[in-house]
């Protein structure tokens, strides 16, 4: 790296000022090329090189501009230095490589870059992250996998042609139909690097965890303010990463920032559909978000199932090979998880009546210092509307009680030991929220009235085409939670289960070792028959179903804010109960007062609320926000490409 050496103010100084920073570089390289070439012949290629202003944390890029005009004095001084350099990504799978990044262009694109590289599709709900620091350890710990990063040399921008969050319909399969192992093929997007040697999709491949002790080590948020504490570093998208202070060869954390995952296709997201479900494994074996005694089992037999395809599939073994390669093409077609749900090969039926529901359900509203239990009504369920009748009789009559259930809070509370199928509804009112339960009798009715209230927050009828598919999902994730073993088909248990690496560490406190590893293999049972792809698919739905996915917390003044696809949500800091929800749908529009970090949100037949970020800057809030509005733009047009300058209009605040 060469520096501009500070000569003083004088005449020849300042007109050197006056030149363009291409002629400034050229002349750079012609003093640093001359002296070599007197007694070696080494040509270098210094196309990459750029000049960078250390002072003002910025690069020179535009090299038509003059020295002045940038602003720059006589004493300033600049680095001309490579623009690409080494980066180390930890990526969701935990597993860290070495990646050329371009340290000059803005985040969002070196994103896109680093996605193209991996065969990413729809980089744009990823991000880049900070690791987060663990209070409890005083000095930062060299990590230990530094030694098995794998480096990926070569250029960023030739990994395969066309945009990774586009695909064609003639384009290569990246998984084989029988077994849902990756294909090797996919060694063409690699090129040279050492990706290519060996096994060509290393990142299609689960790894299972090979001790204990890698849970030990890695950070857990205890509370609601240690997530939102993680969520202060993730990286200014519109900004470069020499601007935010990162260094040649930090750790940067490759992560789903957005949780809406568009057009999810396991038939070609092979490395995408894999790196979901490491992440999603990491966030409740870390305990980042909560899920329930069967649902951790659950979890964990999906995740052993996993483990064990994975190692056959590297083996090259088939398993459940028998199936028509088109049933599974048909299976995974309905697997598709998109925006607002994929749709099924099912026939839509009648498209000119809206659907309704109409059965007994019991109803209670909780109160202090009550002790009144459920109360039985006859619930109809038309539009977005619940009305509840005393009797079925009198259901022609006026309604005891009346719920409109657009923009309310929908969260299960299940427990299939205990048969209890119960649905908390906070619904919005002008002072806050309005808590009702909802009790069914059946994990039939409990599905039929739980999609509907889902897509009733979100302003949908039951005529939508995802209702079906909706209480389909519903019904196939009760069923995995499913305790009804028979001993015939009970795996003995053998050493390979590790009930240490599938469960989270406040399981392992609660049960013996053995005790946990009888309810994996008897939850086994429910997924025993899945190929690899689908039980990963089905672990990342199942993932998307528990009441926390997707809230991405942040601590403000006097209270705690979360952001999800659609919604703003003002709640509980001890708690995580939700007090006020905003639709984005209701939204008109969001400012941001930078001086005081104040947050503004505007909506059509709401007060504004506002917020002012604590311990974060109100440029990441501002950013969740945008980035949200924006994927809810995307459509399947396969030769629609990503408009960069809409986010950049969306998340920048003042670009």
């Amino acid at each position: 790296d060469t520096h501009t050496k500070n000569t003083g103010p004088s005449s020849l100084t300042n007109l050197l000022l006056l030149f363009c920073i291409s002629t400034v570089i050229l002349k750079l390289i012609i003093s640093l090329s001359f002296p070599r070439s007197l007694f070696i012949d080494v040509k270098k290629d210094w196309s990459d090189h750029a000049l960078w202003w250390e002072k003002k944390k910025t690069w020179l890029l535009k090299t038509h501009w003059t020295l002045d005009k940038y602003g720059i004095q006589a004493d300033a001084r600049l680095l001309f230095t490579p623009q690409h350099k080494l980066l180390r990504l930890q990526l969701p799978n935990m597993k860290h490589m070495k990646v050329k990044v371009n340290f000059s262009d803005r985040v969002f694109k070196a994103v896109s870059d680093i996605c193209k590289t991996f065969n990413i599709r729809h980089p744009e709900e990823l991000s880049l992250l900070r690791k987060p620091r663990d209070p409890k350890k005083k000095k930062k710990k060299l990590e230990e996998a530094e030694e098995d990063d794998l480096e990926l040399e070569g250029p960023l921008l030739t990994p395969g042609s066309g945009d990774p969050g586009l695909y064609s319909k003639t384009m290569t399969p990246t998984y084989d139909s029988r077994d849902g192992s990756p294909l090797s093929p996919t060694s063409a997007w690699f090129g040279d690097s050492p990706l290519s040697e060996g096994n060509p999709s290393i990142l299609a491949v689960s790894q299972p965890i090979s001790s204990p002790d890698i849970l030990v080590k890695l950070y857990k948020p205890q509370s609601l303010l240690d997530k939102a504490k993680i969520n202060q570093g993730w990286l200014d998208s519109s900004r470069s990463l020499m601007e935010q202070d990162v260094k040649e060869n930090e750790v940067l954390l490759l992560r789903f920032k957005y949780h809406s995952f568009f057009d999810l296709n396991p038939k070609y997201d092979a490395i995408r559909v894999n790196q979901l479900y490491e992440q999603a494994k990491w966030a409740i074996l870390l305990e980042e978000i909560e899920c329930t005694e069967e649902e951790m089992m659950m979890f964990a037999a999906l995740q052993y199932h996993i483990n064990k395809l994975s190692i056959m599939s590297s083996d090259n073994h088939m398993n459940n090979s028998e199936k028509e390669v088109d049933e599974v093409d048909a299976a995974l077609s309905d697997l598709e998880i998109t925006l607002e749900g994929g749709k099924t090969s099912n026939t839509l039926g009648d498209i000119t009546s809206i659907p309704e529901l109409a059965d007994y359900v019991k109803v209670f509203k909780p109160k202090k210092l009550t002790l009144k239990g459920y109360k039985q009504y006859w619930c109809t369920f038309k539009d977005i509307t619940i009305s509840c009748y005393k009797s079925k009789e009198e259901a022609h009559g006026t309604p005891a009680h009346q719920m409109n259930l657009r923009g309310c809070e929908v969260t299960p509370d299940v427990n299939i030991s205990g048969q209890k199928f119960n649905i908390k509804l906070l619904i919005p009112v002008a002072d806050g929220m309005n808590e009702i339960w909802l009790r069914c009798d059946t994990e039939k009715q409990y599905a039929h009235w739980m999609a509907a209230c889902r897509l009733a927050s979100k302003g949908k009828t039951m005529a939508d085409s995802s209702y079906s598919l909706e209480v389909q999902n519903i019904l196939s994730f009760l069923k995995m939670q499913h305790m009804n073993p028979d001993p015939q088909f009970i795996e003995p248990i053998t050493t390979d289960i590790n009930p240490e690496c599938l469960v989270s560490p406040r399981y392992l406190k609660k049960y013996k070792n053995k005790q946990i590893s009888a309810r994996i293999l008897e939850a086994h049972q429910n997924v025993a028959q899945m190929s690899l792809i689908e039980a990963k698919m089905r672990f990342i739905q199942a993932w998307q179903s528990l009441p926390e996915f997707g809230i991405t917390h942040f601590l403000a003044k006097w209270e705690l804010i979360g952001i999800t696809y659609n919604r703003l949500i003002r709640m509980d800091a001890s708690t995580g109960d939700a007090i006020k929800t905003w639709r984005f749908s209701n939204m008109k529009q969001w400012n941001v007062n930078w001086e005081i970090k104040m947050v503004t949100v505007e909506f059509a037949d709401e007060p504004s609320l506002s917020f002012i970020c604590a311990e974060v800057d109100c440029k990441v809030v501002h950013e969740f926000i945008g980035g949200y509005i924006f994927l809810s733009t995307r459509a399947k047009d396969q030769n629609e490409s990503l408009d960069e300058e809409m986010f950049y209009k969306l998340t920048s605040g003042w670009v």
